[in-house]
């Protein structure tokens, strides 16, 4: 027989961390590793739109990152030194740096801000990064409200926004896709 997929423990608006902590849905804990769940989600939408191999297999690795980042997120901090929660490490936030050096080497250096947007793939990898800044905004809150958030993981996620930024450049130079330069309108 299948496992069924509701379990109804959550339907008076309580989940449990894992560990067993019981805390409501609307806490901040949850909200951050919903958040990198949504994030992981449209990181799969961009692989799947890119044309490119080594774009996807990044973005796969960093869909392994991400759910190495939801667990610790959604364990009970106090009790996750006891488990085996799997890790990330400096050399994820590493392998970001090295290819977004390696896209910048491609791609005409920005010399303004540019908007969102020039192809839907492009725009979907800019919607992602928005995503990725959110869910580090949700664990730099958690870590100033003492809700113990490894540095490690911030880092990541400032990284992989980063990441993404570079990525739809690269991609749309790829597509030969022009930037959309923002004008300030000045009065």
């Amino acid at each position: 027989m299948a496992m069924k997929i509701y379990t109804k423990t959550g339907d008076k608006g309580t989940t449990s961390l894992i560990g067993g902590t019981k805390v409501s849905k609307a806490h901040l804990r949850i909200e951050s590793y919903g958040t990198v769940d949504e994030l992981n989600s449209y990181i799969g939408l961009c692989k799947d739109l890119l044309t490119d191999d080594t774009g996807k297999k990044i973005l796969l690795e960093v869909q392994d990152r991400l759910f190495t980042i939801g667990s610790s997120l959604a364990c009970d901090p106090v009790k996750e030194p006891k488990m085996k929660i799997p890790d990330l490490k400096e050399t994820d936030v590493e392998l970001l740096e090295k290819e977004i050096d390696r896209m910048n080497e491609t791609i005409p250096p920005m010399k303004n801000f540019i908007l969102p947007g020039g192809h839907p793939t492009l725009s979907h990898l800019h919607i992602a990064r928005c995503v990725c800044r959110r869910a580090e905004r949700c664990c730099v809150r958690l870590e100033a409200e003492d809700q113990e958030v490894e540095n490690i993981i911030i880092k990541y996620l400032n990284r992989l926004s980063d990441y993404l930024f570079v990525l739809s450049r690269y991609t749309g130079h790829q597509m030969n896709v022009e930037e959309i330069p923002w004008k300030p309108r000045i009065q």
